[in-house]
Order: C-alpha cells, then sequence, then structure tokens
C-alpha cells in the first residue's frame, strides 16, 4: 500500500498572531488561576500555623501549673520544629506567589524597582553621610 504524505496548508500571518493571542490569553488564565490557589495555600498555611501557636502556648500554660516531664518537653522541642518548619514553607510559598507575579505582571516590578532606584537615588543625595543598607521586609504570611 502507498500512502498518501498529508500536505498541510501553512498557517497565513493572521492565523499565527491569532493562535498566538490565545495561547498567550490561555497562558495568563492558567499563571492567574496558579497566583490565586498559591494566595489560598498561604492563608491556609497561615491559620494552621496560628493554630500551632495558640495548642502550643495552651499547652505550655497548662503544664506550666503542673510542671514538665521528659515526654512533655520532647513534644514541646516537637511542636516547635514544627511551627519553625511551617514559617519556613509559608515564607516560601508566599516567595513563589510573588515571583508568579512579577511573571504575570512583569510592568509591575518594572516600575516598583524603578521607584525603588529613584528614590535610593535621591535619599543617598539628600543625605552626607553613607546609609546603612536597610533590610528587606519579611514576605506576607
Amino acid at each position: 500500500m502507498i500512502e498518501k504524505e498529508v500536505k498541510k496548508k501553512p498557517m497565513n500571518n493572521r492565523e499565527i498572531q491569532l493562535a498566538l493571542i490565545e495561547n498567550f490569553v490561555n497562558m495568563q488564565k492558567v499563571l492567574t488561576n496558579l497566583s490565586v490557589k498559591f494566595d489560598v495555600l498561604s492563608d491556609n498555611i497561615s491559620r494552621l500555623l496560628q493554630l500551632f501557636e495558640i495548642a502550643a502556648r495552651s499547652f505550655v500554660k497548662k503544664n506550666d501549673e503542673m510542671g514538665f516531664s521528659k515526654e512533655d518537653k520532647a513534644l514541646i522541642e516537637k511542636l516547635d520544629v514544627l511551627l519553625d518548619q511551617n514559617k519556613t514553607i509559608a515564607k516560601g510559598l508566599t516567595l513563589v506567589e510573588e515571583k508568579i507575579r512579577h511573571k504575570v505582571y512583569p510592568e509591575d516590578s518594572l516600575l516598583k524597582s524603578r521607584f525603588q532606584e529613584r528614590n535610593n537615588k535621591i535619599s543617598i543625595s539628600e543625605s552626607s553621610e553613607i546609609e546603612k543598607p536597610k533590610p528587606k521586609p519579611l514576605p506576607r504570611i
């Protein structure tokens, strides 16, 4: 049997542009949806962290009155480790969400960086002393 090759008609310029626009819009929808889901996940982790903190405080208050056993101390240490891990995860998720947001809306990040550069130049030129670098703010939790 001889197979016939099916030749696809090349897309014209307008069809290519429409396909690119459609793909770009779909990609923005997906990235926006992902950003929203990261926000929700970050909020949930924050609430979970608050719950652990409340539980740890009540546990400590309860055991302050009675004294700690070795098992209680081990449990407290495990809760502290868990709290630190949850904080790290929450911070990481917010950083990932911010990076995704900058990819979805790059003009916002460019405007912010230009604004910060201009403010830094103004503050350096106004002060005669060399300023210490300001620490970066912690991410939202």
